[in-house]
């Protein structure tokens, strides 16, 4: 996996942390440069560990299904870019409070990193430097999440659904990327 379909991932995982963060950042009154690091370290640093432990995962067991981990990641991949999908679709408005006390950052940040964790999965498959991968991840969702509570203080709702549908199609394009080069190259 190159550096460009790595950024690429890393765009896609990071948009359920920025939908929520978008949702954070309405109901912050007046936010803070703490409010935007509180939430990209959480988001940032879930996104970053669940792979890392998808990764040891996976790895424990790659050498049990190396002739199907094409067929993993892109049954992993689809099956997280289409949950993406649906939940842009659900037009539920959630209310995630406005709270940054530990409880409420730690189960967004663990419900908003699941994805990640199968992704990590898939990495034990491919031929990925781990640190770096995650480092990118990490990084990535920690700026996504910091301009979400900004933008959701400033414009409201209107990217949530955009952003979730996007990180859907980006994730299931991913996956069948990796799945037609394995058959056919």
């Amino acid at each position: 996996m190159g550096i460009i379909e790595l950024l690429i991932l890393a765009v896609g995982l990071s948009m359920d942390a920025f939908a929520v963060s978008i949702c954070k950042g309405l109901s912050v009154k007046k936010i803070e440069i703490k409010h935007m690091a509180i939430a990209g370290i959480w988001f940032g640093g879930f996104q970053a560990l669940m792979p890392l432990i998808g990764f040891l995962l996976g790895s424990t067991f790659a050498s049990y299904v190396s002739m199907l981990d094409h067929w993993i990641a892109l049954i992993l991949l689809a099956l997280i870019g289409l949950s993406m999908i649906k939940e842009s679709l659900a037009h539920d408005d959630e209310d995630v409070g406005d709270s940054f006390a530990f409880k409420a950052m730690f189960l967004m940040a663990v419900a908003t990193s699941i994805d990640a964790l199968a992704v990590g999965v898939t990495f034990a498959f491919l031929k990925v430097s781990i640190v770096f991968a995650i480092s990118v991840i990490g990084v990535t969702t920690f700026i996504f999440s910091a301009a979400g509570i900004w933008i959701g203080n400033i414009f409201g709702l209107r990217f949530k659904s955009k952003a979730e549908l996007a990180g859907g199609l980006i994730l299931i394009l991913l996956g069948l990327k990796i799945f037609i080069e394995h058959m056919f190259f």
